[in-house]
């Protein structure tokens, strides 16, 4: 994705992604904003090992995400479990719907391992950000970030290898 895409046309796909597929999963309408999520905190990331060399995170607030498993689940309450399964399905399809967005502008195949949960804000090894797009729900309930990273960048202007 770092090189496939200018960075604002990539942000786009992401904005539009992001924005659609919490409406229809989760029944929750994001509107980006300025506030980070503080606090209580859950990470979810993936990382594309085939046609990008990239990753995503989103970083969001757990009552967010717990009022979004709700929702997806027509239930009132959800388990730490259910939360967990509820953010990496989530993130599967997000992820899902950026790799075929992508494929449609680059025509570059895209694959990702599976999304990992994590409590807490989570970075990944040997990543930069290149860009954060942040969230907050309709009613300023809750926030998120998507962030995209790439491999490091060394001094000499090389890049990482993918290990």
């Amino acid at each position: 994705m770092n090189t496939a895409l200018a960075k604002e046309e990539l942000a786009q796909i992401l904005d539009q992604a992001v924005q659609d597929v919490t409406e229809r999963t989760a029944g929750v309408r994001l509107q980006q904003g300025e506030q980070s999520p503080a606090g209580d905190l859950c990470t979810v990331q993936i990382t594309f090992d085939k046609g990008f060399h990239t990753s995503l995170t989103l970083c969001a607030d757990t009552g967010l995400l717990y009022r979004m498993a709700c929702n997806s689940f027509h239930e009132e309450s959800v388990s730490p479990e259910d939360l967990e399964e509820f953010s990496k399905e989530y993130f599967n399809v997000l992820c899902g719907r950026i790799a075929g967005a992508m494929f449609r502008a680059t025509q570059v195949p895209a694959h990702f391992g599976p999304p990992v949960f994590y409590h807490g804000r989570y970075e990944p090894e040997g990543r930069e950000i290149q860009f954060v797009l942040t969230y907050c729900d309709e009613h300023c309930g809750g926030g998120a970030q998507l962030i995209h990273h790439v491999p490091c960048s060394h001094e000499d202007g090389t890049v990482a290898s993918e290990g």
